[in-house]
């Protein structure tokens, strides 16, 4: 990784930058007065075959009619504004490795759920015929407006260069960025890049070339939907963001660099109003189990210094935690 998002210190609370840290938990400073956040008000909820959740910024479901697709109906609760589509955010998409796609994706898996001790929600996928490998992805509320989402495979036979495409789509958000290591377009420093219609409609930021390799091994030709991803500049870090202009609002997702080799999104105004995770990217024996970590941050007036002073704070917590 890049020497400037190297565990460089970061205040808890960054006043300047107007934001409130506190154990954890982001919002926007105007809220910082609030009362801390109870474990119990960030617990999902299971009711039938879905898990709700109302953190008291958003509230919405996991796993809708029991269906594997991240969050959806998700809203804003003080405003009423719709943040997710119906196929969701932080949903596990396509499964990849250099030879084949395993179904046509996770939402289609049969899965199982249960609500863990803390109230984080387990789900489960078991290896079948079409599917060589188990999942398992623990999603967790860890502040009101902060989901962190932990993915792990094993594998059942040697995989190569396994992928899991982790998908966001968006209510709005018309405006799509990437945080890219020095470019023409940035004038040669990290910066977010817009994701305009000139340079493509379907637009992947890998992480190096061997990232580049994996993205034109092929698993994109495959159907159904196959892609023609326009190499973008290196990413600076795996962070990207949509940006809402009416309502103010971002959706920030990120991974450390380790468990994501690639970022991908259409043009901004495109239809799919989407941000894509390639995890893993690596090869896995028979037996082998491999962990991917992933965030999800909404927030109103995030800038982007701020956006990356989030992601560093992330980063350091996810170090600390591993120590």
């Amino acid at each position: 990784m890049n020497d400037h998002l190297n565990r460089r210190h970061f205040l808890t609370t960054t006043t300047a930058a107007g934001l409130a840290l506190c154990r954890g938990r982001f919002l926007p400073a105007a809220e910082s007065k609030e009362r801390e956040t109870t474990e119990a008000e960030l617990a999902f909820t299971a009711q039938g075959k879905e898990c709700h959740f109302d953190t008291g910024v958003l509230r919405g479901t996991l796993r809708p009619q029991g269906r594997s697709l991240g969050l959806t109906s998700v809203v804003d609760t003080a405003s009423g504004k719709a943040i997710a589509r119906a196929y969701g955010l932080f949903s596990h998409y396509r499964l990849l490795d250099d030879r084949a796609r395993y179904g046509h994706a996770a939402w289609d898996w049969a899965s199982e759920a249960r609500v863990l001790p803390g109230g984080a929600v387990e789900v489960r996928w078991s290896a079948d015929d079409e599917h060589p490998f188990d999942m398992k992805a623990i999603y967790r509320w860890t502040a009101p407006n902060v989901l962190d989402v932990t993915t792990t495979v094993v594998a059942r036979k040697g995989l190569k260069r396994f992928e899991v495409f982790l998908a966001s789509y968006f209510e709005g958000f018309a405006k799509s960025l990437v945080y890219v290591a020095g470019c023409p377009e940035t004038d040669g420093k990290p910066a977010f890049l817009e994701a305009k219609e000139s340079y493509a409609k379907w637009q992947m930021f890998p992480r190096d070339d061997e990232a580049v390799e994996i993205i034109r091994d092929g698993r994109w030709r495959r159907p159904p939907s196959p892609v023609d991803w326009k190499i973008m500049p290196r990413l600076s870090a795996p962070l990207a963001m949509r940006r809402d202009a009416e309502s103010g609002f971002a959706g920030l997702i990120m991974a450390p660099a380790a468990d994501c080799f690639a970022v991908a999104t259409p043009f901004g105004e495109e239809s799919h109003r989407s941000l894509y995770l390639s995890l893993f990217g690596r090869d896995l024996k028979a037996g082998e189990a491999a962990t991917a970590r992933a965030r999800l941050i909404i927030g109103r007036g995030i800038s982007d210094d701020q956006a990356v002073a989030l992601y560093k704070k992330y980063v350091e917590g996810e170090e600390n935690h591993g120590n």
